[in-house]
């Protein structure tokens, strides 16, 4: 097997993209950290000595010393690899949140919260939809771009592409979800949406890792597999999904591991997942959660409210269920 630019040797059991996510958490172990010999054979080599992937616990000479050294080192390998993949999972998202490129409030996480528009690749709030499309007597402006809005067909996939073409990472995951559901004349390609989905989520969209975990749940494009499934849904919600969040929370607690569900749950309702609050609510109920999570859970659900509400975004809400926002 070969081995990575940064001096880190692949170890043998280890999944290499959920190594890679879970290197990019900052850990306490560093190559700094750990001692300048070989864990085999003693050789102590400095910058020339390769560390273990999955661990970070121990350096190598080479490839042999590492797999001589595997039976004594497996099972705290496998524990402590387990220990920073949880670290990588439970870490809630340090990115931003997503705001509206108009009013710069934080888009809803409810899909009808916001729109994606294909002529500038943009997520608009529905507040500043609804205020162009009052302003406009109805028609079908982009109020980012102030362009006529591409019409449902051909064009929308024209505008689509170029995103798609310039690497728009977003654009590229809705291109996917176009050729997955048949839309806009295009042939329904699970096989496509996979390919364009892979390439969204490497470009830096984890969301459309969601995409294929939901694909590999229905097997749509590729046979079905629960394990596979969750290791995509884990892989977005690493990267911030709310959605994924949910879903894992599920898997935990029907497996009986109530407080790594809870901890899912609670991402989720940070992210602005009403279904996630409900879930505490039910754990709450039935005794399984504590009064201090369910509190927990109500201020941080108060929390994302307020960052989303406006007079704007209500005003939309309630002229038109297409502009609901929040559940």
């Amino acid at each position: 097997m070969s081995k990575n630019n940064n001096n880190t040797a692949v170890d043998i059991d280890t999944v290499d993209d959920i190594t890679n996510s879970i290197s990019k958490v900052d850990m306490s172990i560093s190559d700094d950290d750990m001692p300048d010999r070989c864990a085999n054979c003693g050789k102590e080599g400095g910058d020339s000595l390769k560390s273990c992937a999955a661990c970070k616990l121990v350096k190598y000479c080479n490839r042999e010393c590492q797999i001589a050294h595997r039976p004594q080192h497996k099972k705290e390998c496998k524990k402590h690899a387990a220990e920073l993949r949880d670290i990588a999972l439970f870490k809630y998202p340090t990115q931003k949140e997503d705001d509206c490129p108009i009013c710069f409030l934080r888009l809803p996480f409810l899909d009808t919260g916001s729109m994606f528009y294909s002529c500038c690749g943009k997520r608009i709030c529905c507040g500043c939809i609804y205020a162009m499309d009052k302003n406009t007597n109805a028609t079908s402006l982009c109020p980012f771009c102030r362009v006529p809005s591409p019409t449902p067909g051909e064009e929308v996939v024209k505008c689509a592409m170029k995103r798609v073409d310039a690497c728009d990472a977003v654009a590229t995951r809705f291109v996917g979800s176009y050729y997955h559901n048949g839309m806009y004349g295009l042939p329904q390609d699970d096989t496509k949406a996979l390919e364009l989905w892979h390439r969204a989520a490497e470009l830096g969209h984890t969301a459309a890792y969601f995409k294929i975990g939901c694909n590999y749940v229905n097997g749509q494009g590729v046979d079905r597999d629960m394990k596979k499934a969750e290791h995509y849904y884990e892989l977005a919600a690493m990267g911030g999904d709310i959605d994924s969040r949910l879903l894992l929370g599920a898997l935990e607690q029907n497996a009986g591991n109530t407080n790594r569900a809870i901890k899912h749950y609670m991402i989720g309702v940070r992210g602005g997942d009403n279904g996630s609050l409900i879930q505490i609510e039910c754990l709450n109920l039935d005794g399984r959660a504590t009064k201090d999570d369910y509190t927990k859970a109500l201020r941080a659900y108060q929390k994302y409210l307020n960052e989303v509400k406006s007079r704007q975004r209500d005003e939309a809400a309630a002229f038109d269920d297409k502009y609901k926002y929040i559940d």
